[in-house]
């Protein structure tokens, strides 16, 4: 991907503030190099972001960060990422992207589902754009909405058996409180249940082969019903995919075992008796890529992106039929 005229888009992008809204993760970096990965034209880039930026908030100053404060010591605190942006920023500059994303990357696992998933995949996009100012404010992010889903030693509790499928399907925790508005608030509430540890205890998670399981499942159910908590599983996954090579090869078990157990939280809020939407006929993917392109809908662009990704990676017919799904 030439990310050459990428670079400025990000830059102005940079001035507006990581959330807007009600909590809402800024998805402006993301779908600009969604875009670019689909092949959009700098027209259509900048047309793009022209209506997204009317919502969005100017960013506040960069403030340093704590003298001797540990960079740890402000995880979860959504008042940090002036700081935690100056922290990152610095330490990319001196030490490099590769260095911090080994060393900061198995602290920032352990809270994989901050903000729906939105720190991993705006890292993740980060990456993908080559843009050490981006992937700063990505980590930023990513640390300060940092939560945990609880102990991923559960995982390796009970017998090295057990599908993703069944496991998930096992999973009830009954209906998600109305209150409870945003994925990442319902998240913490599943993980906080007294069943959710029980029900994930059998389920051996075993790195490579359990991601690909877990992507496809997601695309799946996307396809049969379009939720919205459905479709940050595929893009986390595709962005879990992007992320564990970065990590020693020591971190990505314990790295994927977080990423499953904040997984399988956010599963454990769909509904476990939906109606399936009516089947409709697949799209080439030409066609559901310009449909993407000429979208102001930015969770429809990183969705079509993450599918034709993942499907590179993996094979098979779910991710058209979940990118038919998205576009139609």
């Amino acid at each position: 991907m030439d990310t050459t005229a990428l670079r400025p888009r990000l830059m102005q992008a940079a001035r507006h503030d990581a959330e807007y809204g009600t909590s809402l993760s800024n998805h402006l970096p993301m779908a600009l190099t969604a875009l670019v990965r689909l092949g959009a034209s700098g027209e259509r880039r900048d047309a793009f972001m022209a209506v997204y930026a009317r919502r969005l908030h100017e960013a506040p100053p960069r403030r340093p960060w704590p003298a001797g404060e540990p960079w740890r010591a402000l995880l979860g605190d959504p008042n940090a990422w002036p700081a935690y942006r100056t922290l990152f920023r610095d330490w990319i500059a001196h030490e490099g992207a590769p260095e911090v994303l080994e060393q900061a990357l198995p602290t920032l696992m352990q809270g994989v589902g901050a903000a729906a998933f939105h720190g991993a995949i705006r890292t993740a996009y980060a990456i993908a754009a080559n843009h050490a100012d981006e992937l700063a404010d990505a980590l930023a992010y990513w640390a300060c909405r940092w939560f945990s889903c609880g102990d991923s030693e559960v995982l390796l509790s009970g017998p090295s058996q057990g599908d993703a499928h069944a496991v998930l399907g096992g999973i009830d925790l009954g209906p998600v409180p109305a209150s409870l508005g945003l994925i990442a608030q319902a998240m913490a509430w599943a993980a906080a249940r007294p069943g959710f540890a029980l029900a994930v205890a059998r389920w051996h998670v075993d790195g490579w082969s359990t991601l690909p399981r877990l992507a496809h499942l997601a695309a799946e159910r996307y396809a049969a019903h379009a939720g919205f908590t459905t479709l940050h599983l595929v893009t986390s996954a595709h962005a879990t995919r992007v992320l564990l090579p970065w990590l020693a090869p020591d971190a990505r078990p314990s790295a994927m075992r977080h990423y499953a157990l904040a997984y399988a939280a956010a599963w454990a809020t769909l509904p476990r008796h939906e109606s399936a939407l009516t089947p409709m006929a697949l799209l080439p993917w030409p066609e559901i890529v310009a449909r993407a392109i000429e979208s102001d809908d930015d969770h429809r662009i990183k969705l079509v992106d993450s599918c034709r990704e993942l499907e590179a990676a993996q094979g098979g017919a779910v991710w058209v039929t979940a990118a038919s799904r998205a576009v139609a």
